[in-house]
């Protein structure tokens, strides 16, 4: 089956198209470029009792400066502190097993008291499990994952929603014409690439919904994929791409965070496109826009502001829970590059908007789920 061949849940949680209309959606898929590390943040006083709201972010593997969903969650803080009057701590640890005592030493600090801790990842989830219960009188927000108590806010966006719809960008332009700035795609070879950071289930998840989602507009799509093994190292997911770019594919998606710049390095040096993961990387990696086709977005800065801003209207039971958003709360996205994005055929938005209505009205079911393949 191939789709346009001839054209050349219910919500989880609060209500997230309400919050998705408080701020402009695309300024906040920027990184924040003056970002610095293990700083505190002050906020303007604007809450209602004119207290300090304390807030601290603990970084995912990846680290700050990822340009990626590591700087979306804090992007997120940074905005309510615009509204409120936030005291936002940035503590960034790249080693997981370290995340307990991290955990535990924010939780028991008093000075500040820690109104909230933020948890960028899964990889927090372990840690998370014994910390939340012991220390029961601490607010959490954990992100892409959920423990069941009810001082933990769980928000999981739908990887594998907004990875179907790359795949769907992907299959769509595989077997087009495209040349933008000294880059271009082969016609004639329905070959795509995927390349992930940890092999494990999350990441599966990417995967096999991009699978899909090319598949879905063609069928015969050939989807390369490789591995990296963690999500920091540049030179690995470049040798990785660069293999499959050689192998015949013309455009390569990545969920490797930090990493993925070496995808768009072999991009650049293939003279292919890529497909970016998180935020828009077109702008948050504007050294790569030429290669950068769109990217699969969630907005992860919507919910780590939603969640402080609860906690600062001392307003918990809205954000507490396992909350999963996805497309049907305009939650993730595919986001069209901003140097390539419009030399792109009318067929993509086609494709994508029609692939929406489908996922969102049940007629395609996506491969695994927003917590990632169990089997």
């Amino acid at each position: 089956m191939t789709r346009n061949a001839d054209a050349t849940g219910e919500t989880a949680g609060p209500d997230w198209r309400r919050t998705a209309s408080d701020f402009d959606r695309r300024d906040f898929l920027k990184s924040g470029a003056a970002l610095v590390g293990g700083t505190a943040i002050a906020g303007r006083v604007g809450a209602q009792d004119g207290g300090t709201t304390n807030v601290a972010i603990v970084s995912s593997p990846a680290g700050f400066g990822d340009g990626a969903f590591n700087d979306l969650a804090l992007e997120g803080l940074r905005s309510a502190s615009e509204e409120f009057n936030l005291n936002i701590q940035q503590v960034e640890e790249t080693d997981q097993s370290q995340y307990r005592t991290v955990q535990s030493r924010l939780a028991e600090s008093s000075n500040p008291d820690y109104d909230l801790i933020v948890l960028v990842g899964y990889n927090h989830t372990q840690a998370l499990e014994s910390n939340a219960s012991q220390y029961s009188d601490q607010r959490w927000m954990l992100i892409n994952d959920y423990v069941d108590q009810p001082n933990v806010a769980g928000y999981t966006w739908a990887n594998h929603e907004m990875s179907f719809q790359a795949g769907v960008l992907a299959g769509t332009m595989t077997t087009r014409e495209l040349s933008h700035a000294g880059n271009s795609l082969n016609p004639d070879n329905a070959v795509v690439g995927f390349v992930g950071g940890v092999d494990g289930a999350l990441i599966n998840a990417f995967e096999r919904a991009y699978r899909a989602g090319a598949q879905w507009v063609n069928e015969e799509v050939d989807v390369r994929v490789g591995y990296i093994g963690n999500y920091t190292d540049t030179q690995t997911a470049n040798n990785i791409a660069s293999s499959q770019y050689d192998a015949g594919a013309d455009i390569v998606y990545h969920a490797a965070a930090a990493a993925g710049q070496g995808v768009f390095q072999a991009a650049r040096d293939a003279n292919r496109f890529a497909i970016g993961v998180d935020s828009d990387q077109s702008q948050t990696l504007p050294d790569y826009q030429d290669v950068i086709m769109g990217s699969a977005v969630k907005f992860i800065n919507e919910g780590t502001r939603e969640v402080a801003v609860a906690v600062a209207q001392d307003n918990w039971e809205s954000v507490n829970g396992q909350n999963v958003l996805g497309l049907q709360e305009d939650a993730v996205q595919v986001v069209l590059g901003q140097a390539v994005g419009p030399k792109l055929p009318d067929v993509v938005s086609q494709n994508l908007d029609e692939s929406k209505q489908a996922i969102v009205n049940g007629d395609v079911t996506v491969p695994c789920s927003a917590s990632g393949c169990q089997n």
